[in-house]
């Protein structure tokens, strides 16, 4: 199977410790700038349809803005009530100034 690494954002457009949603090959997804490292997965909420693009990023966890569950951004799993099911996570990399993300 082939890697499928697509450039998705430049660096820059991601702030540092904050997120920001955007839309791969039909998926939503979050990208996450912490501690000067970037990480991805699905923008929806396991729990609720709430984008997690719209929450709060603190401590390397995901806040979603519906219930207030916490994600871990670098392994998907769910941190907290009323989560249950963890959320996907994507491989990143930087190429230069811009952010690839593996899609399998």
């Amino acid at each position: 199977m082939s890697d499928n690494w697509i450039k998705v954002t430049a660096l820059d457009d991601i702030p540092d410790d904050d997120v920001i949603g955007v839309s791969v090959e039909g998926r939503q997804i979050a990208l996450y700038k912490y501690e000067g490292e970037v990480f991805a997965t699905d923008n929806v909420c396991t729990h609720g349809q709430a984008l997690l693009s719209d929450g709060f990023l603190e401590d390397g966890e995901i806040e979603c803005p519906l219930h207030q569950g916490r994600f871990c951004i670098k392994s998907g799993k769910a941190m907290c009530d009323p989560l249950t099911e963890d959320v996907r996570t994507y491989d990143t990399r930087i190429d230069g100034e811009e952010v690839l993300l593996l899609i399998a």
